[in-house]
């Protein structure tokens, strides 16, 4: 079962790629020449090309990635790896799990040194409110518990399954959903905008995430989840919302874990005393 994936430092492509696919090429090397008889591997809604915002896509859907993000490029580069193999070796089962923005409490401080960075005010999340969410109409997006993506990824190495398997929970999180259940409003901005304002905070080493991510989160496609649930009997325990209420309190308490990602250490880049230490974020050992 293959998990790992490097997500920072962003401003380091070359040391990115070289883990994420040079790693993954590894992984698979080792894999057929050990003759393992499965692999599961940890995809992502990252490996779709631009799709629909307002119905979901099946596994079909084309996996080629978004062109202006290269996290979505380099997922999207293993799954043709992947497709290789499976030509040249169709008695390795292979798996690919495609998972949706994945949530839970514990990853609290992570997801804000990887994406938000030291500046984000996530305290204010106590309260429960977020007074302006950014809204356009393509900044539509599924969420899914941690727990019940580890529930899929069980059910995948335990059972004959093969192929790519969509793993999202509903409802679809949109800037209004996320507004009237965080007591805030929501402030239309253009994607132009978006775009141009995290490539200039990335610059400016203010923030970790370039506008890559941006172009992904408009782009990546809803997903339908009808393959897992039939075929590998899957069902989210959690609903979207919940699990994304429960980062945020995660968030707003810097809930962590022990592993080096999810560390709560507070000199690591993307935290306030890290900037103390001349550790910007993006930049630099992420652990």
């Amino acid at each position: 079962m293959h998990l790992a994936w490097q997500i920072q430092p962003s401003h380091d492509q070359r040391t990115l790629h070289r883990t994420n696919v040079g790693g993954s090429r590894a992984v698979i090397d080792a894999v057929v020449r050990a003759g393992v008889p499965a692999l599961v591997y940890a995809s992502s809604i990252g490996t779709y090309a631009p799709g629909p915002k307002d119905h979901p896509i099946s596994e079909r859907w084309p996996a080629t990635g978004v062109p202006g993000s290269s996290y979505s490029r380099d997922k999207a580069e293993v799954e043709a790896m992947l497709d290789g193999v499976e030509r040249e070796h169709p008695e390795l089962r292979i798996v690919r799990l495609r998972p949706a923005l994945i949530f839970q409490r514990d990853a609290g401080t992570e997801i804000t040194r990887y994406f938000l960075g030291p500046l984000a005010p996530v305290r204010l999340l106590r309260f429960g409110r977020i007074p302006l969410v950014p809204a356009n109409r393509r900044l539509r997006m599924q969420g899914v518990h941690a727990d019940d993506v580890a529930d899929a990824y069980a059910r995948a190495v335990l059972g004959d399954a093969r192929g790519a398997f969509n793993v999202a929970a509903d409802p679809v999180l949109t800037p209004e959903l996320v507004a009237r259940h965080f007591h805030g409003w929501t402030v239309p901005v253009a994607a132009p905008v978006l775009r141009a304002a995290a490539a200039l905070t990335w610059r400016a080493r203010l923030q970790p995430v370039d506008a890559g991510w941006v172009e992904l989160a408009l782009n990546a496609p809803l997903m339908s989840s009808e393959r897992a649930e039939t075929e590998l009997g899957w069902r989210p325990s959690v609903d979207a919302l919940t699990a994304l209420k429960e980062l945020f309190a995660g968030m707003a308490v810097g809930a962590h874990a022990d592993s080096p990602p999810m560390s709560g250490a507070d000199d690591l880049p993307g935290r306030p005393a890290g900037l103390l230490k001349g550790r910007t974020p993006g930049h630099g050992n992420p652990y």
